[in-house]
C-alpha cells in the first residue's frame, strides 16, 4: 500500500528537488547501504530470514547487507548512528515486530529522495499469512521531517531454490 510520505513543508521540497535530479543523489548510486525499510521493499533482491530461538537473521542480496535481530532484548545504551539502525524483536502471536533504531540520515526510505533525520524510529511487522507468503508492515516516525507517521505495507514471497548472490556494487557505475 502506498501513502503519501507526510513530509513538513520544508522536506517536501527536498524530496521534489532529488526527484527533479532524477535521483542521482541516491545513496545507494554511491554504493551505500540501503537501510530500513527499502532493504526489505527492495523485491528484485532476494533476501532470506534464519530463525534460531534467541535471534532472527536476515540477509540482503542486494549491497550485501545484514542484521541481527535478538529476540526480547534491549537496545544498547552506546548506540552507534549505523545505515541498518538497531534492530531487537519480540513475537505478538504469529507477528514478528522489529523495532530499529540508532539509524544515520544517510539513507532514502522507500521512494526518490524520501530522507529522514538521525531521529527515524522504524518498527516493522512480518506475519507470515501461509508458508509461501510474509505480510510486511512498516511504520516510520520522524518528528523532524514528517508531521506524522508514515506507514508502508508490502508482501515478501518465498521463491522455493532461490539463492543468494554476491553482490557487488561499483561505485559511479554509469549503469
Amino acid at each position: 500500500g502506498r501513502e503519501a510520505a507526510p513530509y513538513q513543508e520544508w522536506a517536501a521540497k527536498k524530496v521534489v528537488e532529488s526527484f527533479n535530479k532524477r535521483a542521482i543523489d541516491d545513496p545507494t548510486a554511491l554504493c551505500l547501504p540501503p537501510g530500513v525499510p527499502r532493504s526489505v521493499m527492495l523485491g528484485l533482491f532476494p533476501q532470506k530470514i534464519v530463525q534460531t530461538p534467541k535471534e532472527i537473521v536476515v540477509l540482503y542480496e542486494y549491497m550485501n547487507t545484514f542484521r541481527m535481530i535478538p529476540l526480547n532484548a534491549k537496545h544498547p545504551d552506546d548506540l552507534l548512528a549505523s545505515y541498518m539502525g538497531d534492530s531487537v524483536g519480540h513475537w505478538e502471536g504469529e507477528t514478528l515486530v522489529v523495532d530499529v533504531t540508532g539509524f544515520n540520515d544517510k539513507t532514502w526510505l522507500a521512494g526518490t529522495g524520501t530522507f529522514h533525520s538521525e531521529a527515524l524510529h522504524v518498527t516493522e511487522r512480518y506475519t507470515r499469512v501461509d508458508r509461501d507468503r510474509i505480510d510486511y508492515e512498516v511504520t516510520m516516525d520522524d518528528p523532524k521531517v514528517f508531521t506524522k507517521p508514515w506507514t508502508l505495507t508490502s508482501t515478501l514471497m518465498l521463491r522455493e531454490g532461490t539463492r543468494l548472490q554476491e553482490y557487488v556494487c561499483a561505485e559511479n557505475n554509469l549503469d
